[in-house]
Order: structure tokens, then sequence, then C-alpha cells
């Protein structure tokens, strides 16, 4: 059985939540406000996988194809939000 895979940013109540509160605002600026946090919590996950896949070993090579980029453009992409600072 395959194991699942849980990023460390976002939890899926927390996606699902803000996706509720866009799909039922009935304002404009709330439902603008509720699609940023959406986006925010989308990009949070999806940074945290990449750095999950590259502690992996996962190559910028491959994340760049999978996202229709070169090696280069991958790494520009992501490298400076999927480092892990070191611990003090």
């Amino acid at each position: 059985m395959a194991k699942q895979v849980r990023p460390e940013g976002a939890d899926h109540a927390d996606l699902a939540t803000a996706l509720a509160d866009m799909q039922q605002a009935t304002e404009t600026l709330a439902a603008l406000d509720a699609a940023r946090q959406l986006r925010e919590l989308v990009e949070r996950t999806e940074w945290d996988l990449v750095r999950t896949a590259r502690d992996e070993g996962v190559s910028w090579t491959r994340l760049g194809e999978l996202y229709g980029l070169t090696k280069q453009g991958a790494q520009q992409r992501f490298r400076a939000k999927t480092r892990r600072t070191p611990k003090d």
C-alpha cells in the first residue's frame, strides 16, 4: 500500500474552508479575499511538496519537466521558497 503524502503546509480542512468561503460569498470583495486565501494555502502546499520531492531525491530536471520548465526555470521558481533554514 502506498503511503499518503501529507505536506507540511495547509491542512486539507483549511483548503476546504477557504474554498467553501469563496463559493458561499455574497459580495465580490469577500469572494476575492477567500480566493486570495485559497491561493496562498495552495502555494504553500505546493512549495512544501516541492521541498519534500527534493528531499526524496527528485531532480530539478524532473520537476522542471512536470511544470513545463527547464531545470533552471524550476530552480528559479522554487529554490528560494523551498530551502530549509538551519536550526539555531
